[in-house]
């Protein structure tokens, strides 16, 4: 399975293992170099990926990345979530099995251990993750591959038939 919303752009050199989903208005610009997404990443609304020149952008398996966020010829390593808008800048490395909090700026040629949370501008490690962080970081990734099936389920019935696209409900004598 692979997932892409219609509005997602790709472009490039760019590679995508089975069950990835690319969520609506993402970018993957593979223009400079190649980019690989591993298995079952999902990039959310507004994800940009880009790579540089002698410089490729690796996200790795299993890995979410929130909304608004941006990944700059770097890598991330499997089983992480980037939050919104953090930035990931060039030639870092964001450890397997970390957390980047929503809003932290990763500096360029900043290294990152396996299993940290990641949060602040600059970033810098806020402690190391435990199980129950490990549980979410789990559910996040599978939630993401069954949200992306139920799409391409949905968007297969919805095939030519523009009145069931959109669904808009008008609530009546609602009380503010």
């Amino acid at each position: 399975m692979f997932y892409a919303a219609n509005t997602a752009i790709i472009v490039g050199d760019v590679t995508v293992e089975k069950d990835v989903s690319l969520w609506h208005y993402t970018v993957l610009r593979g223009d400079f170099e190649a980019i690989w997404v591993g298995e079952a990443t999902n990039l959310q609304d507004g994800a940009v990926i880009h790579a540089d020149l002698r410089c490729p952008t690796s996200v790795g398996r299993r890995v979410t990345v929130g909304h608004g966020a941006i990944i700059h010829a770097c890598e991330v390593g499997d089983d992480c979530i980037i939050g919104m808008n953090s930035v990931l800048s060039s030639r870092s490395l964001v450890g397997k099995g970390s957390i980047v909090a929503p809003g932290a700026v990763i500096p360029e040629g900043r290294e990152f251990p396996p299993e940290s949370l990641l949060g602040g501008v600059p970033a810098q490690v806020i402690r190391r993750l435990d199980e129950a962080d490990n549980v979410r970081i789990e559910a996040s990734w599978r939630a993401y591959v069954e949200l992306a099936q139920k799409s391409l389920e949905r968007r297969a019935e919805l095939k030519g038939s523009p009145e069931a696209r959109t669904k808009v409900s008008f609530l009546e004598d609602a009380e503010p």
